[in-house]
C-alpha cells in the first residue's frame, strides 16, 4: 500500500512492502513498529537506531511527539490524494471545471443527466479501480455539460469525463 504523508509543507511517498520493510520516497528501509502497553506510545526501530514516540489521533490528522517536538502529519493513500485532486480542491464557482478520471477504470453508475443541475458534493460518477468503486462528487454547484461518458465505458486517467457549468 501506498500513502503520502504530509508533514509541514513536505510531502513523502510511504510504500509498505511488508511489516518489516518500507520504501520512504523510493529509499528501502527495515523497520520495527509495534505498540507499547495500551496507550498512545510506540517503538520503532530504523536502521539500527530506537525511536519512541506518541502518536495519537486529531480531528484531521495525526499528532507525533518525537524528541519533545510534535509533529501534526497528515496520511492519505495515493488513491484519496487523486480523488481530492480530481474534485479540483479550490474550484472557482465562474469557471467550467472539467471531471478527470483520477486514475484508470470502469464507469460504473452515472446518476446525472446532461443538462442537470447539481450541488456541490452530489455523486456525478462512480468509479471502479482495482476493485474499489470511487465516487466522484461535484466541487461545485452548476450545470452538467458535455458528459462524454456511460456505464460500461473504459476511462484513462486524466480522460474529461464531463464538464460542470
Amino acid at each position: 500500500m501506498r500513502y503520502v504523508t504530509t508533514i509541514g509543507e513536505r510531502d513523502f511517498l510511504v510504500e509498505i512492502l511488508d511489516e518489516c520493510h518500507v520504501l520512504l520516497d523510493g529509499q528501502p528501509y527495515e523497520v520495527d513498529f509495534d505498540s507499547i502497553g495500551e496507550g498512545p506510545v510506540y517503538s520503532m526501530l530504523l536502521g539500527g537506531k530506537s525511536f519512541e514516540a506518541y502518536v495519537y489521533p486529531t480531528e484531521d490528522a495525526w499528532q507525533v511527539l518525537l524528541h519533545g517536538r510534535s509533529y501534526p502529519a497528515l496520511v492519505i493513500d495515493e488513491r484519496e490524494k487523486r480523488l481530492k485532486a480530481a474534485g479540483g480542491g479550490r474550484v472557482s464557482e465562474r469557471a467550467e471545471f472539467q471531471l478527470r478520471a483520477p486514475m484508470p477504470g470502469l464507469v460504473v453508475s452515472v446518476p446525472i443527466e446532461d443538462g442537470q443541475e447539481v450541488e456541490k458534493g452530489e455523486v456525478l460518477i462512480i468509479l471502479e479501480s482495482m476493485k474499489m468503486q470511487n465516487e466522484l462528487k461535484a466541487p461545485r454547484p452548476g450545470k452538467i455539460s458535455r458528459l462524454r461518458v456511460k456505464v460500461g465505458d473504459s476511462v484513462e486517467q486524466h480522460q474529461i469525463m464531463l464538464s460542470v457549468s
